[in-house]
């Protein structure tokens, strides 16, 4: 539960401020000053916040500890307003290498004293020891390789102009924070405790594949589609190569985690897990759309419509509301096919501004996003019927099946020459002559 509320607080933290500094085409020291000491002003306010309330968040589930835990491993939110404007920088530099030579480290140090302190018996501490070292290192790390200092001139136009385009973008990413995780404080009231952490957990596996690789390639993609926004037919262009490419990547991956759910959990993890083995399958499918409405809704923030943004994502929120309000009555499997069903409806509305302002129409979309998943389902039925009749241990099942499918899902897109592979031999090739 304690994750839940400092999602929140950090959303509030930055305030879309970040977003709004890195589609700026001639940002100066004074926007890089005035979103700095913004952000630290809004994490104040944020850490204030959580601070005040952590006992009434404490009463209603019912655990006294909660207000110690979210009041202390809150402060890893002050830590990172110090360094926003930093990594905005790096991504408006396309600097990822240094980015990666920043988060890789702080992780693993951080990961490591977690791992050391759950042993000791520290139990959900170690977690927020986790959290806090991590916020540490990468803001200490990227204020020692990222030469930029704050000075002292701040401009109010400059915060007006900034805050007119990243509230709105605050105020969606804080609605999306809020509704990713209602699902975890319903669970949790409705059904009991441990069935909402269950369920939390299969949550993070799932993202685990979808968010991290889609991150990575959006981190790429967004600020250099930016550079372009004013050229619809160049940005109409690369959009179209980024949704082929991310649907390429991610669906496969998407479909044969959900194929293979169940000696996926039980090699990497303990047994008490193996109940999220059923809710992993559902939360995949899910999730597999995701690539598609993140491409869309960055058309928006790259075209500085966030006020069509915040418009989609308030309709989006209603709708999630309705289905959620008859799914729980059928319990959790009725929760899981209702997110599908979310999932599904949400493609129209959010691929509709794609086609208004760029051209970009369904049925253009829907032709270049269709035969990555065909084939990935294909590739993933047959592997998940395959594990279900061969009685290996999970370890092959994964090795084999797993990498199998994985080979033939390439080896059929090369031959039958889909779109994704022609784009990355185009790029190869341009990487080479460079």
């Amino acid at each position: 539960m304690m994750s839940v509320f400092i999602a929140l607080g950090g959303s509030l933290m930055d305030s879309g401020l970040s977003q709004a500094l890195i589609r700026l085409p001639d940002a100066k020291q004074v926007d890089f000053n005035t979103a700095f000491y913004s952000n630290i002003c809004f994490g104040v306010l944020s850490y204030a916040l959580l601070f005040l309330t952590a006992p009434l968040v404490a009463n209603f589930y019912a655990e006294p500890r909660l207000t110690a835990l979210i009041r202390v491993a809150s402060i890893s939110i002050l830590i990172s307003s110090l360094r926003t404007v930093q990594e905005a920088q790096l991504t408006r530099e396309l600097n990822f290498r240094l980015k990666v030579l920043i988060n890789l480290p702080s992780g693993i140090i951080a990961g490591l004293l977690a791992i050391g302190l759950a042993l000791k018996g520290f139990g959900v501490w170690s977690l927020v020891a986790q959290s806090i070292l991590t916020a540490l290192l990468s803001t200490l790390l990227l204020w020692h390789f990222q030469k930029w200092r704050p000075t002292a001139v701040v401009s109010g136009s400059a915060f007006e102009a900034m805050f007119a385009f990243g509230y709105k973008l605050f105020l969606s990413g804080f609605l999306d924070t809020v509704f990713n995780n209602l699902y975890v404080v319903v669970i949790a009231k409705v059904f009991s405790g441990p069935v909402a952490g269950i369920y939390y957990f299969a949550t993070r596996l799932a993202d685990l594949v979808i968010q991290n690789l889609y991150t990575s390639i959006q981190a790429v993609t967004y600020p250099a589609l930016a550079t372009v926004q004013n050229d619809d037919k160049r940005l109409k262009s690369g959009f179209r190569k980024t949704i082929v490419l991310t649907t390429f990547a991610l669906f496969p991956c998407m479909l044969l985690l959900a194929a293979l759910a169940h000696p996926f959990i039980v090699f990497f993890l303990d047994s008490k897990w193996l109940p999220a083995a059923t809710m992993l399958p559902l939360l995949c499918l899910a999730k597999t759309l995701y690539p598609v409405h993140a491409v869309n809704l960055a058309m928006l923030k790259v075209k500085g419509r966030s006020d069509l943004f915040l418009g989609l994502e308030i309709f989006k929120k209603l709708m999630i509301t309705a289905v959620l309000f008859f799914s729980f009555r059928l319990g959790i499997q009725g929760i899981l096919y209702g997110q599908i069903l979310c999932s599904l409806l949400a493609f129209a509305p959010n691929s509709y501004f794609s086609s208004s302002l760029l051209g970009y129409t369904l049925k253009e979309q829907a032709s270049d996003v269709l035969p990555n998943l065909a084939l990935a389902m294909l590739v993933s039925i047959a592997c998940y019927f395959a594990s279900a009749q061969l009685d290996w241990a999970p370890f092959y099942k994964l090795v084999a099946l797993g990498g199998g499918a994985l080979i033939t899902y390439a080896a059929t897109a090369y031959f039958l020459s889909f779109q994704a592979v022609a784009i990355i031999a185009s790029l190869k090739s341009k990487r080479i002559a460079s």
